[in-house]
């Protein structure tokens, strides 16, 4: 209608100036379907890349185990001989020279397995490195089942070499956190109370991913410091908590922090006995303290991440 030569709009132009129309943003309900097929597609991704099933049948990774196996063989025959040494010839400082000599062996042993395997020849260092997405959960699987392996073969090889006296003192060198020893009134046990055994391998290894391993996983810093050095570091830093854990509880029948629960597990099938007691504290530890270090990478800046 027209009035004075003025067009007149009726209400719903003047209030919106067109019909009310759906919003254009509004998914489709074909298009919902089709964006969670697109979801479901990528987690699905996402879980086979972090597990990679093909990799458990893979030679490629088999073969690279076999660096994990002889390098986790040669660690604990060497350590395991140097821990005993150390106090079998009374010498005053035994803690001090079994972690120079404990840091040495590791670091020469890094530099023989690295360009192989990528020089884990510990669980507790592939299981971070699984969990912070550098190697799939099947390789770290065949890692450690080989690093077992290897450790229990080291133990064997010790076991050939000493004689019982030795194997009974000292129990292969293994991983220990009380001994039964004669006291006044009969056996007493002594040793480290399981709670701080427990703590101290989840500080120690925690620290020992962070400032040694953290190192090694970062690309930048593994190119420009050398293998050399990088390897140098992480040997230095199980050294000095080697020493630390030593020296600091002071504690008779305890053995030192772990860090590493092939080293231990190997002595403990081959010797038995005690070695079981408290056993599971040198896989606890460990495994609380990676957890933690992945949580930690995921925690700092994208751009400081290896």
């Amino acid at each position: 209608m027209a009035a004075n030569g003025v067009m007149m709009e009726d209400e719903e132009s003047i209030i919106g100036g067109s019909k009310v129309q759906p919003f254009a943003s509004t998914p489709k309900p074909h298009e919902l379907r089709a964006e969670r097929g697109r979801n479901k597609k990528e987690n699905a991704n996402t879980i086979a890349k972090i597990v990679r099933l093909e990799e458990l049948f893979s030679l490629e990774v088999w073969r690279a185990s076999v660096a994990e196996l002889v390098g986790s063989a040669v660690l604990v025959f060497a350590i395991d001989t140097i821990v005993i040494s150390s106090f079998e010839t009374q010498t005053k400082t035994p803690n001090l020279i079994m972690s120079t000599l404990i840091a040495i062996t590791l670091a020469i042993l890094l530099i023989a397995t690295i360009p192989v395997s990528g020089g884990n020849i510990n669980p507790a260092v592939t299981l971070a490195a699984a969990l912070t997405g550098l190697i799939s959960l099947s390789r770290a699987f065949i890692y450690i089942l080989a690093q077992c392996a290897g450790a229990i073969l080291g133990a064997l090889a010790l076991k050939a070499v000493v004689d019982s006296k030795i194997e009974q003192t000292f129990s292969l060198g293994g991983c220990t956190l009380n001994i039964i020893a004669p006291g006044p009134n009969g056996p007493i046990t002594v040793g480290l109370e399981t709670g701080q055994a427990l703590w101290l391998e989840i500080i120690c290894t925690f620290v020992f991913l962070f400032a040694g391993i953290w190192v090694a996983f970062d690309k930048r810093e593994a190119e420009s410091m050398g293998r050399f050095i990088i390897c140098s570091v992480v040997g230095l830093v199980v050294g000095l908590l080697v020493f630390i854990s030593t020296t600091v509880t002071a504690q008779k029948g305890y053995a030192g922090v772990g860090m590493n629960p092939a080293r231990c597990i190997g002595p403990a099938i081959v010797r038995g006995g005690h070695l079981w007691n408290g056993h599971w504290v040198f896989w606890a530890g460990p495994a609380i303290a990676c957890v933690a270090y992945s949580l930690y990478t995921k925690a700092i800046p994208q751009r400081q991440r290896h």
